[in-house]
């Protein structure tokens, strides 16, 4: 945990791409919406960064109701561009959806 809260981060390895929160694995949300069953992608627009999107938002929000309406910007405004390897802070998903 980052002293501004919660720490994301993504990257790729062996296992495909791979996402932690506070270095625990994040939970994709299929409870909420199964946009892609596959799991997480980023650096594009598609099924698997929208499910990046909405575990992202449902984890920094508590609300997956919330998440589920901004699910489509965030992922085209802040998934979308991230790198092969990235971090994101709740001070940062904060700003993105403001």
């Amino acid at each position: 945990m980052t002293p501004l809260g919660k720490l994301y981060e993504g990257g790729r390895g062996l296992g495909g791409a791979q996402v932690t929160v506070d270095g625990r694995p994040l939970d994709p949300r299929f409870d909420v919406q199964a946009f892609s069953p596959m799991g997480f992608e980023w650096t594009y627009e598609g099924d698997a960064p929208r499910q990046l999107a909405l575990a992202l938002l449902c984890d920094h929000l508590g609300d997956p109701a919330r998440a589920l309406a901004l699910t489509e910007r965030f992922m085209r405004e802040v998934v979308a561009e991230l790198d092969n390897a990235w971090e994101l802070t709740s001070e940062d998903i904060a700003a993105a959806i403001a």
